[in-house]
């Protein structure tokens, strides 16, 4: 395509002739509707490209830190009273509960002319619970993450990133 501006520099003879007004009204009508009129456009062309501006290195720490740990335990006391019976039973007395009390049979076979149960003794049996409180010291470990930026001209930032429970992150 013919430049629509002459380079004063390039010569005329090298020049696409580009017919003139002139020209144009002096010649015939059919000339005119066969002129070439050079139509020009400008276009814009966008592109992006990746610049690395720094670098981040993220390490952890953890720290070990002793606390009391607090806790209710219960434990339970069991109390044996024996209570001689000695009497004949003619059968085996069943296991039962009196309150908070278990009672268990004791049975013995005595030789006589004739053989029969006799109940020796009971063992009631008593439970007691006691609730309390102990301390007992435990070991706890936390992690913290240590942000470093380094800028591209090497210059290094380092942002301490909070735990959970403290407060959010500087930016």
């Amino acid at each position: 395509m013919a430049d629509p501006v002459p380079n004063p520099s390039t010569r005329l003879d090298d020049q696409e002739q580009v017919p003139v007004l002139d020209d144009a009204l002096r010649s015939d009508p059919r000339n005119v509707a066969e002129g070439v009129i050079p139509v020009v456009e400008e276009t814009a062309t966008v592109s992006k490209r990746q610049v690395v501006t720094g670098h981040v290195r993220v390490r952890t720490v953890t720290d070990a830190v002793e606390e009391l740990a607090h806790a209710s335990v219960q434990r339970e006391d069991v109390e044996v009273t024996r209570v001689p019976i000695d009497r004949v039973v003619e059968t085996v007395p069943e296991i039962r509960t009196d309150g908070d009390v278990t009672i268990v049979p004791v049975l013995e076979e005595v030789l006589v002319v004739e053989k029969r149960l006799v109940l020796k003794e009971e063992l009631h049996i008593r439970r007691r619970a006691k609730t309390e409180t102990v301390e007992v010291p435990v070991t706890l470990r936390k992690q913290r993450a240590i942000v470093e930026r380094e800028a591209p001209d090497g210059v290094a930032a380092a942002d301490e990133a909070a735990s959970e429970t403290d407060n959010p992150p500087r930016r």
